[in-house]
C-alpha cells in the first residue's frame, strides 16, 4: 500500500472527525454555553428579547434544514461548514453589541441568520460524521465527535464563571462575549482544514464513496424525495423528541435551583453527555455481534434507561409546581436527588442522539445522501424545539410539560425498532468490485442494493 504523506494522515477519518469536533466545540458548543447562561447571558429582564431571537433561530433552522442537503452537496462540506460557523460568531457578536449599545433588532436578526447558517452547518456535519468512518467505527466516531462538541459547553461555562466571579450584576461581563466571539472565530478558521470526501483515506486504504456531482435541481429533488424514504418517515417522532425536552429541562434548572447550583448542573449536564456518548458508541461498534443485533440491543438498553429516568423525573415533578419560589442550593439537604436526575437527563440525551446518528449512518455510506438525512433530522429536531419552547412560554403546568416529553420519547421507540430491525449488515462493496484510483488507493462505493435504492428514489 502507498506510504501516506503527512497531509494524507491528516485526511484520515479519525483526524477529520476530531477536526469536526473542534469546530463544533468552538461554535455550537460555545453557543450551548451561552444559552445555558440564561437570556443569552444578559440581564434577566431581557428574557423576552432572547425568546424572540430563539424563535427566529429555530424557525429559520427548521425551514432551511430541510433543503440544507442541496446546499451542502452543491458547494461541498468544507465551505458549508465555514459559512455555517460564521452565523454562530455573528450571534454572539450581536449580544456583545446589545451589551454596549442595546440594539435589540440586531439580536433578533442575528438569531434568524444563525438559524439559516445552522441549518446548512449541521447538514455538512452529519455528512462528515456518518460517511467518513469505516462501518465498524461509526459508533465510536460519533462518540468522539459528541464528546468534543459537548466539551464546548463545559469550556464555555468555565470561561463565563472565571470572568464573572466578582460580577454582581444580573448579566455577564462584556469580556465574556468577547471571549465567546474569539473562540467562535477560531472555529470558523479551523473549518477550513476539513477535507472533502474524495480526499479522505481510511486505514484500510479505501476512500469515501463519492457520488457524481448532480445539478442543483436534481439535488433539490433528492432532498424533497427524502419524504418518500419510509425509514426517515418512521424516525420523525424520534427526531421531534430529540430536542423537545430541552425547554422543560432548562426551565427546571432555572426554577428549582439557585444560581450556583444552576452553574454546577449545567457543567455536569454536558459532562454526562460525554460519558453517555462514549458508552453507547463502544456498544454500537461491538464486532462480535451483527450490526442489526447490536443496534437492537443498544435500543433495548436505551429504552430501559430513558424510561427509568423520565419516570423518576415525573415523580420528582409532582413535588413542586410552576410557582416554586424557594430555589435549592448545592449545600441544601434536598439538592442531591434532583442534581443526579438533572445529570441523567444529559446522559440520556447523549445516548438518544448518538443512537440516531449511528442509525442514519447504518442506512447509507453515501455522503450526499447522508447530508440530506442530516438536514432532515436537524430540521425536524428544530421544529420540535420551536414547538416545545412555545408550549413552555405559555406556562402550562410543569407536570403536563414533563408528561408530554416522556410520552413523545416513548412513542418514538417502536418506530425506531422497526428501522433498526431492517439495518443491513454492510453498505460496502465486496473487495473484488472495488476500484483502485491513480494514487494507489481503493475507491470504496456504495453497494448495489443501496445504489438501486437511491436510483429508485430519485427516479420516482
Amino acid at each position: 500500500m502507498t506510504q501516506l504523506t503527512f497531509l494524507q494522515k491528516c485526511n484520515t477519518p479519525l483526524i477529520q472527525v476530531v477536526f469536526l469536533g473542534i469546530v463544533c466545540l468552538c461554535c455550537p458548543g460555545m453557543f450551548n454555553a451561552l444559552s445555558g447562561l440564561g437570556a443569552g447571558g444578559s440581564m434577566s429582564s431581557n428574557v423576552a428579547l432572547t425568546d424572540a431571537a430563539n424563535g427566529a433561530l429555530y424557525g429559520c433552522f427548521a425551514i432551511v434544514g430541510f433543503f440544507a442537503g442541496t446546499f451542502t452537496n452543491t458547494i461541498g462540506v468544507k465551505y458549508t461548514l465555514t459559512i455555517g460557523s460564521i452565523g454562530y460568531a455573528l450571534y454572539s457578536a450581536a449580544f456583545w453589541v446589545y451589551d454596549r449599545k442595546q440594539v435589540s433588532g440586531f439580536v433578533v436578526a442575528a438569531g434568524a441568520i444563525l438559524g439559516c447558517c445552522a441549518g446548512v452547518f449541521w447538514s455538512a456535519q452529519g455528512s462528515i460524521m456518518m460517511s467518513y468512518p469505516e462501518e465498524k467505527n461509526k459508533g465510536k466516531y460519533v462518540a468522539i465527535f459528541w464528546a468534543l462538541f459537548n466539551f464546548g459547553g463545559i469550556l464555555g461555562s468555565i470561561i463565563a464563571l472565571a470572568l464573572n466571579l466578582e460580577n454582581q450584576a444580573g448579566g455577564v461581563s462584556t469580556g465574556t462575549y468577547t471571549a465567546f466571539v474569539v473562540i467562535m472565530l477560531v472555529g470558523v478558521v479551523f473549518s477550513l482544514v476539513i477535507a472533502s470526501p474524495s480526499k479522505v483515506v481510511r486505514p484500510n486504504g479505501t476512500r469515501v464513496a463519492v457520488a457524481e456531482a448532480s445539478h442543483w435541481t436534481a439535488e433539490l429533488k433528492g432532498v424533497l424525495l427524502v419524504w418518500k424514504e419510509w425509514r426517515m418517515i418512521y424516525l420523525i417522532p424520534a427526531f421531534l423528541a430529540s430536542n423537545w425536552f430541552y425547554s422543560y429541562q432548562f426551565r427546571i434548572n432555572a426554577v428549582y435551583f439557585d444560581a450556583s447550583a444552576r452553574a454546577l448542573n449545567d457543567t455536569m449536564y454536558w459532562g454526562l453527555q460525554i460519558v453517555g456518548s462514549l458508552m453507547i458508541g463502544v456498544l454500537l461498534d461491538y464486532q462480535r455481534m451483527t450490526r442489526r443485533g447490536r443496534g437492537l440491543l443498544a435500543l433495548a438498553i436505551l429504552f430501559l434507561v430513558v424510561m427509568g429516568v423520565w419516570a423518576g423525573g415525573f415523580v420528582f415533578q409532582l413535588t413542586f409546581d410552576n410557582d416554586f419560589n424557594t430555589p435549592i442550593g448545592w449545600k441544601d439537604p434536598g439538592f442531591g436527588g434532583p442534581f443526579v436526575l438533572y445529570m441523567l437527563y444529559g446522559f440520556t440525551d447523549s445516548l438518544y442522539q448518538s443512537y440516531m446518528y449511528w442509525l442514519m449512518g447504518a442506512m447509507s455510506n453515501d455522503p450526499s445522501l447522508l447530508a440530506r438525512y442530516a438536514g432532515f433530522y436537524k430540521a425536524t429536531q428544530s421544529a420540535g424545539a420551536a414547538i416545545s419552547f412555545g408550549i413552555d412560554a405559555v406556562n402550562i403546568p410543569l407536570k403536563w410539560e414533563c408528561l408530554i416529553c416522556w410520552l413523545l420519547v416513548f412513542v418514538s421507540f417502536p418506530l425506531i425498532a422497526v428501522v433498526a430491525h431492517n439495518v443491513s449488515e454492510t453498505n460496502e462493496v465486496p473487495a473484488e468490485n472495488q476500484i483502485n484510483d491513480d494514487e494507489g488507493f481503493t475507491r470504496s462505493s456504495i453497494n448495489s442494493n443501496e445504489k438501486a435504492h437511491i436510483e429508485q428514489t430519485l427516479s420516482a
